[in-house]
C-alpha cells in the first residue's frame, strides 16, 4: 500500500456524535427546567446547528462566535428566555462527557496503527473534543489530534491539513489519505490539499456534489480491505 499516513475525521466517522449530541442537549434542556420534547426541541436545534456549522466551513462565522450564537438562534426560535452563554456552557460540559465509539472503531484503529501513522483532524470546539477524543480509549493510537478551534483553521481549508502533516513529519502527498463522513469538509478539504480521500458513507447517501472521493465505503470492513488487505 502506498499510504504512510491516514488522517481521520472524528465525529460520525469513528465517534457517534449524534448520540452524544442528543444526550447532551436533552440533559441541558432538563437542567433549564424545560418540559423536553425531542421531536420539537432537538429537531429545531439540529437544523439551526447544521446551518451554523456550514457558515463556519464557508468562513462566515468564527468558532468562538458559533459557541453561543447557535443557542441564541435556538432560544429566539422557541421563544424562551435562557441566557445563551449559560446554556452553551452546560451543553458543552455534557457533550464533553459523551465519548461513544462506533462498534468496530477501536479494533480498526488498533490494527491500522500497526501499519500507518494515524492522526485525527476534527472541526470542533477544544473544550469538547479534548475530553471526548483526547481522553478516549483510541487516543493512544494516534500520533496527533488536531482540533480546528485550537489552531484557528477549519476544514475544508487546506492549511489545517498542512498543519496536521507538519506535526507528523515530511511526506509526499500521494502517501496521505483523508477519511471522513462529510463531503463538504472532509472530502472537499482533502481534495483542496491535493491528497486522496475516502468518503465514509454508512447510510449510502447519494453524492449530489461535484466532489469525487478516491474511495467510497459504507462500513469498516471495506476500509480494512483497502488498507489492510
Amino acid at each position: 500500500m502506498k499510504y504512510k499516513v491516514i488522517l481521520f475525521d472524528a465525529d460520525e466517522t469513528l465517534f457517534d456524535f449524534k448520540k452524544a449530541e442528543r444526550e447532551a442537549f436533552k440533559n441541558t434542556m432538563i437542567d433549564f427546567g424545560v418540559d423536553y420534547d425531542e421531536n420539537y426541541h432537538f429537531n429545531t436545534y439540529e437544523k439551526i446547528n447544521s446551518a451554523i456549522w456550514k457558515e463556519l466551513e464557508q468562513g462566515l462565522i468564527t468558532q468562538e462566535k458559533l459557541k453561543t450564537e447557535r443557542f441564541k438562534r435556538f432560544i429566539d426560535k422557541i421563544d424562551m428566555s435562557f441566557d445563551e452563554n449559560e446554556f452553551a456552557t452546560t451543553y458543552m460540559k455534557y457533550l464533553g462527557d459523551g465519548s461513544f465509539l462506533f462498534e468496530g472503531a477501536r479494533k480498526l484503529i488498533k490494527d491500522l496503527s500497526d501499519k500507518y501513522i494515524l492522526s485525527i483532524v476534527t472541526n470542533g470546539l477544544t473544550v469538547v473534543q479534548e475530553r471526548r477524543i483526547k481522553k478516549s480509549s483510541i487516543a493512544k493510537y494516534f500520533k496527533d489530534i488536531v482540533i480546528s478551534e485550537e489552531i484557528g483553521i477549519a476544514k475544508p481549508h487546506p492549511d489545517i491539513f498542512e498543519h496536521a502533516i507538519g506535526n507528523l513529519g515530511e511526506f509526499n502527498k500521494d502517501e496521505i489519505l483523508m477519511i471522513g463522513d462529510n463531503l463538504s469538509s472532509d472530502i472537499k478539504g482533502g481534495i483542496n490539499y491535493n491528497i486522496d480521500t475516502c468518503w465514509y458513507n454508512p447510510n449510502k447517501k447519494e453524492n449530489k456534489s461535484d466532489l469525487s472521493p478516491t474511495y467510497e465505503i459504507s462500513d469498516y470492513k471495506e476500509l480494512r480491505n483497502i488498507l489492510l488487505g
